[in-house]
């Protein structure tokens, strides 16, 4: 399946409503009788289905309820959805604590579009199955649609955690969701990470080009609202970024030439080279950073890269002022914080370090790397027992394979 697709597929203005049965024989023949754009939806809201659709009853329900609840069920698997959501909304009144009723209903107006109240219900339903990922995903899909953004992010990566993504089309769908919501929110890094799996898989598409060229640009807007006078500057840096992080280092050498050549001036976009590459060519990235300091001497994510590849070479006179400026222009990344108190502790200045290392972990309380820092901090001033347990954090962030989100 070729990710050629995945525009409609998310485009918030094409939704299409799902067919449903209760029968696994019957639900699939549905499915490949579907058009290529009803059957996405299907697959997700069928496949999310079979993870909930054992979930207890609940209470013992009322001969009222049972009435109400098979015709329910009958009408959705007849496919009228109007009547599926006016049948489930009158159940799950009479028998609150049915979880498959709340999960239909959610999943049957999501179907419908109608996002706030296939939230609400997907809600209820969470409340009494709290470890239920699919729901957790198809909730922050629906977050999505309504613009709770940092809800959407919360509960689509939280669904990730309990297994949502188990499925390949379901985690196309989740782990693309969760790419464009990390660039509007301005976590470009990590939204590049996530655009390279798709990459990778050999996945080309004239909107995913554009959604990394607007994270290489550290541009916070979703594909369809970038600026259209922008679509070509944005489209070459996708297709320049998306050569590299599918390996083609020659290719990408040529495609950010031509970048180059076409927007001279263009700020972030040295950035992004310098950090393609600096896992495998370090020198080279260190001059890309460089020259985006010629033309953006106040980034502070240019400067905080720098200071971490000085750092990296063992160079940290040269990377704490570098560093410092990094601070200086944004105390609220993780990064620069993490980069000036390692600088500081291997410069010796370590009690002047704690408190840039104490605030990347009030920004990422995860974040390995600055637990390790803090752990050779706290050891050198005698601290014992704040160093052992400084370990004792990285032993269990390490084992739980947290990833030290501040660094490269």
């Amino acid at each position: 399946m070729k990710l050629v697709w995945l525009p409609a597929m998310f485009a918030r203005s094409r939704r299409v409503n799902p067919d449903w049965t209760p029968s696994l024989g019957a639900s699939l023949q549905v499915a490949l009788n579907c058009p290529p754009l009803r059957r996405w939806r299907f697959a997700w809201t069928l496949a999310a289905w079979l993870c909930v659709c054992t979930a207890a009853r609940g209470q013992q329900p009322s001969a009222d309820f049972e009435s109400v609840a098979a015709s329910a069920a009958a009408a959705r698997n007849q496919g009228d959805t109007a009547s599926a959501i006016r049948l489930y909304t009158q159940a799950v009144g009479l028998n609150p604590q049915w979880p498959d009723g709340w999960w239909f209903l959610g999943v049957s107006q999501y179907g419908a579009n109608q996002f706030a109240p296939a939230r609400d219900a997907l809600s209820h339903f969470i409340e009494l199955k709290p470890n239920a990922g699919a729901a957790l995903a198809l909730r922050g899909l629906c977050e999505f649609e309504t613009g709770q953004l940092n809800e959407a992010l919360g509960d689509i990566q939280h669904g990730i955690t309990l297994g949502a993504a188990a499925q390949p089309r379901n985690a196309e769908i989740l782990l693309y969701h969760e790419a464009l919501l990390l660039t509007r929110l301005g976590y470009f890094e990590e939204a590049i990470g996530k655009y390279t799996n798709f990459v990778k898989q050999g996945k080309q598409n004239p909107e995913l080009t554009s959604a990394i060229g607007l994270a290489g640009l550290r541009m916070p807007v979703f594909p369809q609202d970038a600026d259209p006078a922008q679509s070509e500057l944005i489209a070459m840096t996708g297709a320049a970024a998306a050569k590299l992080m599918g390996g083609d280092m020659d290719g990408g050498h040529d495609a950010f030439q031509q970048l180059f050549a076409r927007y001279p001036s263009v700020p972030n976009v040295h950035y992004l080279y310098g950090y393609l590459l600096f896992a495998t060519q370090p020198d080279a990235a260190i001059a890309q950073f460089q020259q985006e300091l010629t033309l953006s001497p106040n980034s502070a994510v240019a400067n905080a890269m720098l200071a971490w590849a000085y750092g990296i070479q063992g160079n940290y006179g040269d990377s704490l002022p570098v560093a410092q400026k990094a601070v200086a222009e944004d105390p609220t990344l993780a990064m620069a914080q993490l980069v000036l108190g390692r600088a500081m502790v291997e410069a010796g200045d370590t009690t002047a370090a704690l408190p840039h290392l104490e605030k990347v972990l009030q920004l990422e309380p995860g974040n390995l790397e600055a637990h390790l820092t803090l752990a050779k901090a706290y050891s050198r001033l005698g601290r014992k027992d704040d160093a052992r347990r400084e370990r004792l954090l990285c032993l269990q962030l390490s084992t739980g394979g947290a990833a030290s989100s501040a660094t490269p």
